[in-house]
């Protein structure tokens, strides 16, 4: 049996965690405080402060709601969800929580604001800011994050400081490929699973500069395992030699 007193391989931080799910983008609902409603936005964007500007129907209920609210504030909750690139029977891989206060703007404030993420991401909705949709923004006051590294709350401060995992952008692709065109690596690293954990239908979960991540599928449990490089890489190229060097001769621990 896996020892779970075993010191767990590298990892990024949980605040570069929570930035590279940020970063992702994935599924966002916002839950305000005058509602037990869960509300999925147009469109989200999570800017480097922390801060959550959404992008809703000008008419909804909730941008009313904002405007009325005692110094133009609600007390909101933005749930976002880091889903796994491969289907996967429990898709969820993590899940990062930014409270804060929620606020309607200014039309002028809302277009200016409107530009700025499209500069980071260019996204045709935002053309319809004042035109039928309303941006809202979130000033950020606690951060938490849950995956299969634990729960964490991230100070604003930390969240701000980290970056994004350096694959981030291209991890999905890779996975997928991985997943539909190399069963046959997938299957060389399954010899190097805890003997409890062989048998179990294994498929690519996670990838980041410190190592490879693998779901087991068990008949009654899932297990994610890590698979650590021998140094963090930031490069397609050391990406590419840690890879081959952790099919020859991966190091493995497992999170159970």
């Amino acid at each position: 049996m896996t020892d779970p007193t075993a010191p767990r391989p590298p990892a990024p931080s949980p605040a570069e965690r929570a930035r590279t799910i940020a970063a992702i983008g994935g599924r966002a609902t916002l839950s305000p405080s005058v509602s037990d409603e869960r509300i999925t936005p147009v469109l989200h964007h999570v800017h480097p402060d922390g801060g959550v500007s959404v992008l809703l129907a000008a008419d909804h209920p909730v941008v009313a709601t904002a405007w009325q609210a005692p110094r133009g504030e609600l007390a909101t909750m933005v749930e976002l969800t880091d889903a796994a690139p491969v289907p996967l029977r429990e898709p969820v891989r993590g899940l990062l929580w930014i409270s804060g206060w929620l606020r309607a703007i200014s039309d002028d404030e809302a277009r200016a604001l409107a530009l700025t993420i499209a500069e980071q991401r260019p996204d045709p909705r935002l053309l319809d800011v004042g035109h039928g949709a309303a941006l809202l923004h979130l000033a950020p006051a606690a951060l938490v994050l849950a995956d299969a590294e634990g729960t964490h709350p991230i100070p604003v401060p930390a969240f701000t400081t980290a970056t994004p995992d350096p694959f981030a952008a291209h991890e999905a692709a890779w996975l997928r490929h991985l997943e539909l065109s190399h069963t046959d690596v997938v299957g060389a690293l399954t010899r190097h699973l805890p003997d409890e954990l062989r048998g179990g239908h294994v498929r690519p979960l996670g990838l980041d500069r410190y190592g490879l991540r693998l779901r087991v599928e068990s008949p009654h449990a899932d297990h994610d395992v890590r698979l650590a490089f021998t140094r963090p890489v930031r490069t397609n190229e050391e990406l590419g030699l840690e890879l081959r060097k952790l099919v020859g001769c991966p190091f493995l621990a497992a999170q159970r």
